[in-house]
């Protein structure tokens, strides 16, 4: 049987939602079909934090998981990076 490839990301962390739960943004540009113009977007995702580790401003790897509740199925894996202010 294989295993199942789990998909992750880098995102930065926007907030902190209530306990063990941050909110993660993920920004990327789009090219506009008729103008050609990069539109800025932006992804938000609710991450599980089991630990309360990451703050806002984080630089955070995080992968999908099962629904752990209605607005969350990703889950925290690491923080890449640690936001300057603390």
């Amino acid at each position: 049987m294989q295993e199942k490839k789990t998909k992750t990301m880098t995102a930065q962390v926007v907030s902190k939602s209530g306990d063990k739960s941050i909110k993660v943004a993920i920004n990327y540009k789009v090219k506009h079909p008729k103008y050609g113009k990069y539109i800025r977007k932006r992804t938000t995702l609710g991450v599980h934090d089991e630990l309360n580790k990451a703050s806002v401003g984080d630089l955070v790897e995080i992968a999908e998981c099962r629904p752990i509740s209605k607005s969350k199925s990703w889950r925290l894996v690491s923080i890449v990076s640690s936001s300057p202010q603390g």
